[in-house]
């Protein structure tokens, strides 16, 4: 197994974080690289406590979850593992099976870690059951644009289907489940890997950013959520400078605008309706349809962007992630390919 125990959770330090604006809030837009780097450890050090799990929810004991990393080229990426514990009834033949794969990509964009979607990765394994694997791509930076994460997302796919005996997989039953900007990571995945033939069984894309080109604030919803109580324009249109930076073509990073939407796995759509981007995932839905991609649109009243992330205090996060439980095994189960 390509396999490296070793790798490290982010720091839970907070560096020198400064907050320029009014009422303690950070001016996001005035943000700068150093900025950046300190709220990133503040914040991914906090979202990795143990506190914040009664937001974030508890993993389920049904699994094992542990960091490994990927040997990429160039480059080791860092995993966080989720793999479904047996019981004792459980057979040899059952113990050796090959298990599906779900390749998990965080949201948050230019901030974020795997550990803050344990609660539904760990359920997933546990539940399908399946081998999670949570990708921890690199984050939005100066340095550090959206193709990076995008690479990272595809790079990581394709080496656990290249390697899935070393892994315990079956590379015939794969998905792909992403959330927020892991959600265009993974939109974005599923069209290379229709491109390189490797014929996945579902994508779930859960309030997924899906236009980064210079419509992106257009959306009806963008304006009518511009302050939504988990995601701001501002948050936003940080999100685009870095993910696009000047002279970058957006069109080839945003699946909105993909050119060819056709033969894709079935998706499922997850839509919070009080969400800057929820037009997002509604636009993108009916382009999969239109293309004939089968696209499955949910939408939930009253939920804000990120509320999968905090079954804590959104209860409506247990519908979701029964609903992605469902479509996933479903579609994992089904004989033969897409």
């Amino acid at each position: 197994m390509s396999g490296d125990s070793s790798a490290r959770q982010p720091s839970a330090t907070s560096g020198g974080l400064r907050q320029q604006a009014l009422g303690g809030e950070l001016d996001w837009e005035a943000m700068t690289a150093e900025d950046l780097a300190a709220y990133r450890e503040a914040e991914n050090g906090r979202r990795a406590s143990a506190a914040m799990r009664a937001i974030t929810g508890m993993p389920d004991p049904g699994a094992t979850i542990d960091w490994q990393s990927l040997a990429l080229p160039g480059r080791r990426l860092p995993v966080r593992v989720h793999r479904p514990v047996l019981g004792r009834g459980a057979g040899s033949a059952d113990r050796a099976a090959a298990l599906p794969l779900v390749l998990h990509v965080h949201g948050g964009g230019f901030v974020g870690t795997a550990v803050q979607s344990d609660w539904i990765t760990s359920h997933l394994a546990a539940r399908l059951p399946a081998l999670v694997v949570s990708v921890e791509h690199r984050l939005l930076a100066p340095d550090s644009p959206l193709s990076a994460a995008a690479d990272d997302g595809w790079d990581a796919l394709d080496h656990l289907v290249r390697h899935a005996a070393d892994w315990g997989i079956d590379p015939a039953r794969t998905a792909v489940f992403g959330e927020s900007c892991g959600g265009l990571i993974t939109a974005l995945a599923a069209i290379r890997a229709r491109q390189a033939g490797l014929r996945l069984r579902a994508q779930v894309l859960v309030n997924p950013v899906t236009d980064v080109t210079g419509t992106m604030f257009d959306h009806p919803s963008a304006t009518r959520h511009a302050h939504s109580p988990t995601l701001t324009l501002p948050q936003l249109r940080l999100f685009r400078r870095l993910a696009v930076p000047s002279g970058t073509d957006p069109r080839p990073l945003s699946p909105l605008h993909a050119d060819d939407l056709t033969d894709l796995a079935p998706a499922l759509v997850v839509v919070p309706n009080l969400d800057p981007v929820a037009d997002h995932g509604r636009r993108y839905a009916e382009r999969l349809r239109a293309a004939g991609t089968s696209a499955r649109l949910t939408e939930f009243p009253e939920a804000t962007h990120a509320f999968v992330s905090m079954p804590g205090v959104v209860p409506q996060a247990e519908a979701a992630r029964a609903e992605i439980t469902e479509f996933l095994r479903n579609a994992l189960d089904r004989p033969g390919g897409c």
